[in-house]
């Protein structure tokens, strides 16, 4: 018999919530959306009735259901911190979109909260899980490029040419009030995270962030950041909304022995002088919604889940000093704080 698996969301604002609603309705493995509040009551009714979910007006109703198991949290980027002071009390696991909150001052509060309420927390990243970026993984594990010493990654789209968020339920993402950046912080959250993960701490960084499409001109539309990495290594991220062609991601390692690139479908390894070896993928974790069943039925590992947590608390302070970089024209610590 499957386990329960009964899940509300907080807000629908998010351009992810479509593919989140359509994965559980998907699911044959008893997930089910039961109960939907939104601060937009319009906005979360509209969701609810294409997901058979009841609409909940009440907030604090919603938040004390006994008969829910695990929440996603779905609003604008700077309303998630006034969402996670509600929900990571209540104790069940969360599922909260990224980037998980905005500034070193609700970094500082989030950790704060997680010290008194150690629920499970998560955010809708799934790059480092892939079959192929876990492969990569394991081959830096191992050593095999030698000392890596430069690195690359791209995540980027073409959401300001192709006008995506004219959408009046995806503005949002366009104000900077709401969203806390633009394309930089929506794309480049997912590098940052990445790398992150593969490569480990990051000391400090430089960054140019501004709008050069002229599209949804309140916010940038990309951005370019250097990081020094702990290990030494030197990182180049490029993210955005400008992207209309080439390559929209990826990820380049070079390291004293070989270099790690993508060629094609395949992530490689080699050096000139030789015929470059593919990395074959191995098997993917759950992410977002699936990891959320798994975190809820019990089925994935809680010390998994903790490194990524502490991943995704330094990746914001990452973002932070990127835009401080940014607006100083400084190289800024990994804190988002100090300039240096």
């Amino acid at each position: 018999m499957t386990a329960r698996c009964n899940i509300a969301f907080l807000s629908t604002a998010h351009i992810h919530t479509r593919d989140f609603l359509k994965n559980i309705a998907d699911a044959t493995d008893g997930r089910a959306v039961t109960a939907i509040w939104d601060d937009v009551p319009e906005r979360g009714r509209r969701c609810a009735e294409s997901s058979g979910a009841r609409f909940e007006p009440d907030l604090d109703a919603l938040l004390a259901d006994p008969g829910i198991d695990g929440f996603i949290v779905c609003a604008e980027n700077t309303r998630h911190l006034a969402l996670l002071e509600k929900v990571l009390p209540v104790g069940k696991p969360v599922l909260c979109e990224k980037p998980l909150v905005v500034s070193p001052s609700d970094l500082k509060r989030v950790r704060e909260l997680l010290a008194r309420h150690p629920a499970p927390l998560f955010s809708g990243y799934f790059m480092p899980f892939s079959g192929e970026m876990r492969a990569v993984s394991r081959v830096l594990a191992e050593g095999r490029l030698g000392a890596v010493t430069d690195i690359r990654c791209r995540c980027a789209h073409f959401a300001a040419y192709g006008r995506w968020f004219d959408d009046p339920d995806l503005a949002w993402f366009t104000d900077p009030g709401l969203a806390g950046g633009g394309g930089f912080m929506d794309m480049g959250a997912h590098a940052i995270h990445l790398v992150r993960s593969l490569f480990g701490p990051v000391e400090s960084v430089l960054a140019v962030i501004e709008n050069r499409s002229g599209v949804y001109d309140k916010v940038d539309d990309g951005g370019t950041a250097l990081l020094k990495m702990a290990s030494g290594a030197l990182c180049t991220i490029e993210a955005g909304w400008r992207r209309s062609g080439g390559i929209l991601m990826g990820l380049e390692a070079v390291g004293t022995g070989k270099t790690l690139w993508k060629e094609g479908a395949d992530y490689v390894t080699g050096t000139r002088k030789e015929t470059p070896e593919a990395i074959a993928p191995i098997e993917p974790l759950p992410t977002r919604v699936d990891r959320l069943a798994a975190v809820i039925r019990g089925e994935f590992p809680r010390e998994e889940l903790q490194k990524d947590l502490e991943i995704n608390l330094d990746s914001v302070a990452i973002m932070a000093a990127c835009y401080e970089s940014a607006r100083t024209g400084a190289w800024v610590a990994a804190d988002g704080v100090h300039t240096l």
